[in-house]
């Protein structure tokens, strides 16, 4: 029981050494100063899962009267699920996504959209601007989900959804198109 909690309390330092200004400096390109005002303002969902703290960091993109899925952000192309630095996810405990098995860190979490499938990646490399640098070589975890229609969302946003004491669904919603996945604690 110790050292799940102590695993997770570093990890959970390990996400607010990732947020801090020092890391920015990690960037190839850093983010800007925060006092400015993001075009599209920075996000930050949690959500406690039996006694494990998720996160999800990302930034907002508006949509503006644009078609995103398949001209914005093209059909089959890696996306960093978010605008300025790519979206992290911070998973405290050992869990399963869509069945599949993904340790415990802080991870990138990619996505290449598809007209009705897309993949779900889960990157070792957490802190990269934009996926300009992305490296499938560092994917911990590649999970295929279908994507649903859904009424209209302005601002790109992240939810915890059916949260249970074991698992939750995120669902990445923006425009008219929601991304569900699936993640349960392992054990």
């Amino acid at each position: 029981m110790f050292m799940r909690l102590a695993r997770s309390v570093l990890i959970v330092a390990a996400a607010a050494f990732l947020a801090s200004p020092v890391a920015a400096q990690m960037y190839e390109h850093p983010p800007r100063d925060n006092s400015e005002v993001r075009v599209s303002p920075n996000g930050l969902v949690a959500q406690t899962i039996g006694t494990a703290q998720f996160s999800i960091s990302y930034s907002r993109p508006f949509v503006k009267g644009r078609k995103v899925f398949g001209e914005l952000q093209p059909f089959g192309e890696v996306w960093r699920s978010g605008a300025n630095e790519a979206t992290t996810i911070v998973i405290p405990v050992d869990v399963t996504v869509e069945g599949q098995p993904l340790a415990a860190g802080v991870y990138a979490l990619m996505t290449i959209p598809g007209e009705k499938e897309w993949s779900v990646i889960f990157n070792s490399q957490a802190k990269q601007w934009g996926a300009f640098k992305y490296d499938p070589a560092k994917d911990a975890l590649v999970v295929k989900v279908d994507s649903q229609q859904a009424p209209h969302q302005e601002m790109l946003t992240y939810s915890f959804e059916d949260v249970t004491e074991n698992s939750a669904t995120i669902v990445l919603h923006w425009g008219t198109t929601a991304v569900p996945f699936h993640i349960q604690i392992a054990g």
